[in-house]
């Protein structure tokens, strides 16, 4: 069932796609974190967004 409120759509956006994963643990972190907040790891990167289709 697709959202139709942009609103709505915005936030669903906003949680599923914005955020930092750890390269060593995979944990999903916010988009401030400095730090890995299950393995203390540095080393983050942000989820890639790219649009397409998996193939």
């Amino acid at each position: 069932m697709p959202i139709t409120d942009p609103t709505k759509k915005q936030i669903a956006q906003q949680r599923r796609l914005f955020f930092k994963i750890c390269f060593k643990c995979g944990g999903r972190n916010p988009i401030s974190a400095a730090r890995c907040r299950k393995c203390r790891g540095t080393h983050l990167r942000l989820k890639n967004r790219s649009l397409g289709a998996k193939k």
